[in-house]
């Protein structure tokens, strides 16, 4: 490295050369891009840029940063690049999801005779991985070059193939009965495959073959287990363990999160030796998902106690979970830990905010949030769009994907999906028909089973039901329960006994012995006086041997939730809640209004 510093090796130099030894040694882990540039400045001005060791470790810091052009335009000032500066280029366009650059540099380093090494081969099939013709080709220009005696290349064959569908399963399998070494890496990629395929069973006959096993050959079918939910099979498998580390106890736990067995799933993470933020996030995220706000609260304190804080990913996938159960509270803590502990906000962090405080019913906080974000993508107005439509804010919605098509952002069907639900919500009969039209005309996005199921809704709420029921009928796709149901329920909305009929026999095809179809048609018989239909409908409703499952409403107050179904005297201020009921019972009867019997 003397000829690096040759042009300032003056005293005055001399702390200044030192400093820099010590962040190129650190530079390709810089992930800040800001720093990244400065450092890059100093080292362009000092001439080393066309170092090929410096070079390496730009390109390198650069594809960190998600910044493969910029690695390009370090490549390109390097006036005689070796087959080492060539991997690095291949590997930073692989890891940035940019195959066809990764093939072109392959290509030019073929070209200029630059010799390949058991490097290469590794990164460019990382940038195909999944693509089956690729990987094939790859594979033949291995065999041509006779780079498969090095057990690196074939492994990386394996894993590439494994993940191209089931025609890439079987090339993986078939290259690694045919290798003539395996080390551990062989059949732990085997392994990983089987199970990312569902092929347990053979993922499990691999591993009791397996000559050798290390810790990763554990977790793999550990993990296989938890996800096929055979949490026996995973527990006894865990308890078999000759050891386990983090990522073992994390899988269990995660495993045990998945099937709802809490209990389960908290002892185990008490007795974990050690613990990380994947674990305690798995925990937080899960309780939150649930609806368990005092848990997930506490289990928060906890983490706090530990000294841990929450990273990007640990806050998307909490907020996450508060956005499916509606904790808002457990939401704005971790919007307020993201503050305190200064985190940078992402794009993907807003998004999971707006999602949050949309889904959640404080749609102030996300418009805010919205408004503040300076690379709006496709997700951030969806998100924002969607969570107007659903609280009934549907000229609004459509006002923001108005400003959106103007900005050149092109819409996807979660878009649409906002789109129909705002024009629903608002009884915009005309635009839905227009937006509906729209996806595949001016988009080609084809509408989807949901897409259909909101214009039916709509039609229905507003008493088209012969177009609702036609749409449904001629609709290319198979209509579901809930399409049905909901036209149902809109035929006992305008008291529509013909159509309902239609709609019941639709429903009878598809669950037959669901008693709640049953009590609205009988509700519609009741409202139309067809007393004799009405009993028979009941006459079949209790013959079908299930009662309608009572509906629940719940409330979040002080990091706990309430739930509430229909005559619930258990809960313990259940006294003082119908006694408040009845006094809003008898001022809502002294201001003139009636209740409906249904």
């Amino acid at each position: 490295m003397n000829c690096m510093y040759a042009n300032f090796r003056q005293p005055q130099f001399i702390s200044h050369r030192r400093r820099l030894e010590e962040q190129l040694s650190e530079l390709h882990k810089c992930s800040d891009h800001r720093r990244l540039v400065q450092l890059h400045s100093q080292i362009f001005r000092l001439g080393l840029h066309r170092n090929p060791f410096v070079a390496s470790k730009l390109i390198a810091a650069y594809s960190l940063c998600r910044r493969p052009y910029s690695a390009a335009s370090v490549f390109g000032l390097v006036p005689e690049p070796k087959t080492n500066l060539f991997n690095t280029l291949i590997r930073a366009f692989a890891h940035n999801s940019l195959p066809t650059l990764s093939l072109l540099a392959f290509v030019r380093m073929q070209r200029s005779s630059i010799p390949v090494d058991s490097f290469t081969y590794p990164f460019l099939l990382k940038s195909f991985s999944g693509a089956l013709r690729p990987v094939q080709l790859i594979h033949a220009h291995i065999v041509k070059l006779g780079f498969l005696s090095d057990i690196f290349v074939p492994n990386s064959l394996v894993d590439s193939y494994s993940k191209a569908g089931e025609a890439g399963l079987c090339a993986a399998m078939k290259l690694f009965e045919h290798m003539p070494v395996r080390d551990v890496v062989s059949w732990n990629s085997m392994i990983a495959a089987l199970v990312r395929a569902g092929a347990l069973s053979d993922a499990r006959r691999l591993f009791d073959e397996m000559p050798n096993r290390d810790i990763i050959s554990w977790n793999c079918i550990l993990n296989g287990y938890t996800k096929a939910g055979e949490m026996v099979s995973a527990f006894e498998f865990f308890q078999k363990m000759p050891e386990r580390n983090v990522v073992s106890w994390s899988t269990i736990v995660l495993g045990y999160c998945k099937k709802g067995d809490m209990e389960m799933a908290k002892m185990l993470f008490d007795k974990m030796p050690s613990k990380n933020l994947v674990t305690w996030t798995i925990m937080i995220s899960a309780f939150a998902e649930k609806g368990l706000a005092s848990q997930a609260s506490n289990m928060m304190d906890r983490m706090e106690e530990a000294r841990l804080e929450l990273d990007a990913g640990a806050v998307v996938a909490i907020l996450t979970a508060c956005a499916e159960s509606g904790l808002l509270g457990l939401g704005k803590r971790v919007h307020s830990a993201v503050k305190r502990n200064r985190m940078r906000l992402t794009t993907q962090i807003s998004n999971a905010m707006i999602d949050m405080y949309s889904k959640c019913g404080d749609l102030k906080e996300a418009w805010n949030i919205f408004m503040d974000i300076k690379d709006r993508d496709l997700v951030s107005w969806n998100s924002m769009i969607l969570g107007l439509a659903m609280h009934g804010h549907g000229n609004k919605a459509l006002e923001l994907f108005a400003k959106m098509e103007a900005e050149g952002i092109m819409p996807d069907r979660v878009t649409f999906m906002g789109v129909l639900c705002a024009c629903t919500h608002k009884g915009l009969i005309k635009e839905a028909r227009m937006y509906f039209a729209s996806m595949e005309k001016d988009y080609k996005i084809v509408p989807e089973i949901e897409h259909y199921g909101c214009l039916v809704d709509l039609l229905g709420r507003h008493g088209l039901l012969m177009e609702a029921y036609n749409l449904a009928k001629t609709m290319p796709l198979e209509p579901n329960a809930i399409i049905w149901g909901s036209l149902l329920n809109a035929c006992k909305l305008h008291s529509n006994v013909d159509i309902a009929e239609k709609v019941l026999n639709e429903l009878m095809e598809l669950v037959p012995s669901d008693p709640g179809n049953f009590a609205i048609i009988c509700n519609i018989y009741a409202s139309n006086r067809k007393w004799d239909d009405m009993a028979k409908a009941r006459m079949k409703m209790k013959d079908a041997g299930e009662q309608k499952q009572a509906g629940s409403s719940w409330i979040e107050l002080e990091d706990a939730v309430h739930e509430f179904t229909v005559g619930d005297r258990m809960h313990p201020q259940s006294d003082g809640i119908l006694g408040m009921l009845n006094r809003l019972g008898q001022h809502v009867k002294q201001l003139g209004q009636v209740a409906k019997a249904c």
